[in-house]
Formats: structure tokens, sequence, C-alpha cells
């Protein structure tokens, strides 16, 4: 009976605190226009705990901080051009999602075009590559030795 009555309050108390996890998180601006143009520069710059996620999708608590100082930036009246240039001067380059195209970022830019020309030249080069000369013939010594080596009796002609 103890048991039983355990089991009974132990889904009773499950299913009262399931629908507690199930809550939207709200936004945290009260303006949505607001939000949205914060959330538009956050989709611009990378996490920099994830590295492979924007700071609007990381849940990172420096993902969080950064969309929050950008909220502040907003509301005290900066562009998303100075918001992203305080970023990219704070923590370099790297931050940007899509680096700029500049001296120290070509190789990034122009790495995979120049790995392709590359390709392209090995390939043309393995199919121009001349045809290979035919072999000369066996001399009848030649034939006559691998013949032995090989346990092959002589072929009556």
């Amino acid at each position: 009976m103890r048991k039983s009555l355990f089991w009974i309050v132990l889904c009773c108390a499950a299913l009262n605190m399931g629908h507690l996890a199930a809550k939207e998180a709200p936004t945290l601006a009260k303006d949505p226009v607001l939000e949205a143009q914060m959330m538009s520069i956050a989709h611009e710059l990378r996490c920099l705990v994830c590295q492979n996620e924007t700071i609007a999708a990381s849940q990172a608590d420096l993902a969080v901080d950064l969309r929050e100082q950008i909220r502040e930036k907003l509301q005290q009246g900066e562009t998303p051009a100075e918001i992203r240039k305080f970023m990219v001067d704070r923590y370099g380059e790297f931050v940007l999602y899509k680096p700029r195209l500049s001296s120290r970022t070509m190789l990034l830019w122009g790495g995979p075009f120049i790995l392709l020309l590359i390709g392209f030249a090995v390939l043309w080069r393995t199919i121009r590559k001349p045809p290979p000369e035919p072999e000369t013939p066996m001399s009848t010594q030649d034939e006559e030795r691998a013949r032995e080596l090989l346990g092959i009796a002589k072929e009556k002609r």
C-alpha cells in the first residue's frame, strides 16, 4: 500500500513539474523592433565560446551577455555598423561570422579558388599526359629463358 501511494505521489509530482519546464522564454526587450534589430546584428557575429554558431543561436553565457550589450547599444542610439565596429575593435575580426575582404583575410577568401585551380591543373596534366610507348617485343632468347623459369614446355609450331 505504501509503495503504490509513493508511486502515485511521484507521478503526480512529475506531471505538475512537466508544464513548468515547457514555458517559452520571454523576449528580453519590451520593444519587438529593438529585439529584431538586435537579432539581426547577432546573426552576423560569431559566438566566441562555440565558434561555429552565431551569438543569436548560441546559449553560452558570453553570447547572452553580448546580445544584452547589443540591446543596450541599440537603446543608446548606436547604428548596427557602429556596434559591429565596436565588437571587431574589442574581439578582433574573428567575431564577424562572415569576415570582410582585406589583406589579412585574402587567403581565406581566395584559398578555395586557388586550390580549385591547382586541382584543375593537376587534372589537365594527368589527362594530357602522352600515351606510354609501345613495349618492345621479347627476343627469342628472353622468351626461352622465361619459359624455362616458369617450367613451361616449348610449344611446337
